[in-house]
């Protein structure tokens, strides 16, 4: 008998963070099963954020939930955008998930911190939290796109440009859709601080994602 050599799929770990981020929407599913069937059919229906826009907000167990799926699965892509772009020699490096994942959490505590401290500021806490809660809302949703597209990258069109220019698509259109959202049922207050919000769109929104951009390029 002469021996095979066995080769181990370098998609081990890609699985198993896909099927660890999966447990985080079932867990809020089984949770809060009438809240997360208003969530899914968020971009369709405005049900879910008027109903808990103003009840339990930012931290509550079903939003951090989905959350930790968004940052999960928004790692898990800007990764295959790496490994895609990038060359072969860097995307070897193991620490690179990691430290994105690091890299992402940090990124996204940092901006909310930011953007409630400026409402703390300006005395408009409330509203900045009713704001915060709707973008990552609408972000937290989008992430159902990205893991879609991270299987589909890892199993069917490995490292594939057009699923990744898809994804990025339906990705900005569902945010698109959430500030939409937002400027329609705040422009009131938007127009009373006009000044303030064209700072804090230039400071705590256009900035961050060209410092992300700049570190990706």
């Amino acid at each position: 008998m002469e021996p095979i050599a066995r080769t181990f799929s370098q998609n081990d770990w890609i699985t198993i963070t896909l099927m660890v981020s999966l447990l985080f929407p079932l867990i809020a599913k089984s949770i809060y099963y009438s809240r997360f069937f208003s969530f899914i059919i968020l971009p369709f229906n405005n049900k879910y954020i008027t109903m808990y826009t103003k009840k339990e907000k930012l931290f509550n167990w079903f939003h951090i939930l989905l959350s930790i799926f968004q940052i999960i699965n928004t790692t898990l892509f800007i990764f295959f955008i790496w490994r895609t772009y990038m060359p072969t020699s860097q995307v070897k490096n193991p620490f690179i998930f990691p430290l994105l994942l690091a890299g992402v959490f940090l990124f996204l505590c940092a901006k909310t911190i930011a953007q409630l401290f400026n409402g703390f500021i300006f005395n408009t806490y409330n509203i900045f939290n009713e704001l915060v809660f709707r973008k990552l809302t609408y972000l937290n949703y989008s992430s159902i796109v990205l893991f879609i597209a991270n299987i589909l990258l890892t199993y069917v069109f490995i490292d594939s440009r057009i699923v990744i220019y898809i994804a990025v698509f339906l990705f900005l259109i569902i945010n698109i859709i959430g500030w939409v959202t937002v400027l329609r049922n705040y422009q009131n207050f938007i127009s009373s601080y006009f000044f303030y919000f064209i700072l804090y769109l230039c400071a705590l929104e256009i900035a961050p994602l060209v410092i992300m951009g700049s570190f990706l390029k």
